[in-house]
């Protein structure tokens, strides 16, 4: 057999970026993972908005894709992060395992920048399995990052938004060379991650050379005054 790799898979660039890094050297992916924490819940751990749409964009890429559906992870309620960091992994956990016992698994992919939080428990995860990680994204400096998402020709939609100074006009906007250098001003101004990875913005890549179509959305947006999401009411493959 050959070594496989699963990659944790949201939609979201970040994920999608280390995804497209381990096809580029040459690691074998055979299954995308995604995990549910439910459209209108919260979670430590995962990407929530638009995590649906990860199976269409697992069709535009040609990999399988396995779903985690968790139920209702309890984030609002908890009272200690680090026990609900640990509790919410469990369920990723269960699934790996249970590939190992149809793939000869080397591996697991991870699209973490910054947040010692995940990538401490996704590491410990991986070594509780006897897998590798793979974590292309770790301790990258964000402008290079952008610009080699926007180089590769990743097309990338912001689908929620919750800091000062990204107001409803950022939902459904494109991520392009435009938007980083109004991220940078309001980084300056109010410490806006430009690759939102303080939780300011959350994105779906609609588009990009490991893709065989583009994912084309209808949606409506949902804003409160000072965060919003928007909520796809139609996707297909273009």
């Amino acid at each position: 057999m050959t070594d496989d790799w699963v990659s944790l898979f949201s939609g979201g660039k970040d994920s999608s970026w280390a995804l497209y890094r381990a096809l580029e050297e040459g690691l074998n992916v055979t299954r995308l993972l995604t995990v549910h924490p439910g459209e209108d819940s919260e979670s430590y751990m995962y990407h929530v908005p638009e995590t649906r749409l990860a199976s269409l964009a697992a069709e535009s890429i040609g990999i399988d894709l396995v779903e985690v559906d968790p139920g209702d992870l309890a984030a609002t309620t908890a009272t200690d992060s680090a026990t609900q960091g640990d509790r919410e992994v469990e369920p990723l956990e269960a699934a790996l395992r249970g590939l190992q016992d149809e793939l000869d698994l080397a591996g697991v992919t991870a699209g973490a920048i910054e947040s010692e939080f995940q990538t401490s428990r996704i590491r410990s995860m991986c070594e509780r399995l006897g897998v590798d990680l793979f974590a292309p994204l770790w301790q990258r400096d964000p402008d290079e990052l952008a610009a080699e998402m926007l180089d590769a020709g990743f097309e990338i939609t912001i689908v929620q938004v919750a800091a000062h100074g990204l107001d409803e006009s950022w939902l459904g906007r494109t991520l392009d060379a435009d938007a980083l250098d109004e991220l940078r001003a309001l980084d300056d101004e109010y410490g806006v991650h430009i690759l939102g990875e303080g939780g300011e913005f959350e994105t779906l890549v609609t588009d990009g050379p490991h893709m065989s179509r583009p994912l084309e959305l209808e949606y409506e947006t949902v804003w409160d005054g000072t965060r919003g999401r928007i909520r796809v009411t139609d996707a297909r493959l273009g």
